[in-house]
């Protein structure tokens, strides 16, 4: 039995208003995020993130417009993505007005790690669109291949971070930077190895 099917090309469409709505949303997160940092490596480690996200908010403007799709389109999908973007800016916000400054930096760890599994499973699935063929297959194959690496270290390594920090709140010994960062991790395996390790960085 044959597995290839072509995408519901409406849905294709759904998955890039979403994917354009995540990204948007992220460079606001990123914003609160770094302005909640105390850690110079973490800032430093959000300022490149955030300059990935408003790249990749650009990578998909040009796939909408070699789509003949219009960017600004609604759709009941991406209104809730952008009620998610700012719920997790006003997280941080209210972390950065309520809460200890160490606090805070963790929330805004963690709002990060939400904001980025969303962002990774799209780019993961706009990867799998691609895989299907179809007249658009090389613009999102070439969309998807210039940012998977990097949204592989947005998750990955922020992941790490909030772990340690939150270890470090804990009253543990934490591993900072994380070992995901030290490693330079890129895949999940990677990452799942890089925590595993983390014993031999302490």
């Amino acid at each position: 039995m044959s597995m290839t099917s072509k995408p519901n090309a409406a849905h294709v469409r759904e998955l890039l208003l979403q994917a354009l709505e995540t990204e948007r949303g992220g460079i606001q997160v990123y914003g609160a995020a770094i302005r909640a940092a105390r850690n110079k490596d973490l800032k430093h480690e959000w300022e490149g993130y955030l300059e990935e996200t408003r790249n990749h908010e650009r990578i998909l403007t040009r796939v909408f417009e070699a789509m003949g799709l219009d960017t600004e389109m609604s759709s009941p999908g991406r209104e809730v993505v952008a009620h998610q973007g700012a719920s997790l800016v006003a997280a941080i916000e209210m972390a950065m007005a309520n809460a200890k400054p160490a606090d805070a930096e963790l929330v805004a760890a963690e709002c990060v790690v939400l904001a980025e599994t969303k962002d990774h499973m799209n780019w993961e699935l706009i990867g799998q669109v691609a895989e299907q063929g179809g007249p658009h297959a090389e613009v999102l194959a070439q969309a998807h291949a210039a940012v998977e690496t990097q949204e592989d270290h947005h998750l990955y390594h922020t992941r790490g971070w909030a772990r340690e920090l939150w270890i470090q709140r804990l009253g543990m010994p934490a591993v900072l930077p994380p070992p995901e960062e030290q490693k330079d991790v890129q895949t999940a395996i990677g990452a799942a190895r890089a925590e595993k390790a983390r014993q031999d960085y302490l």
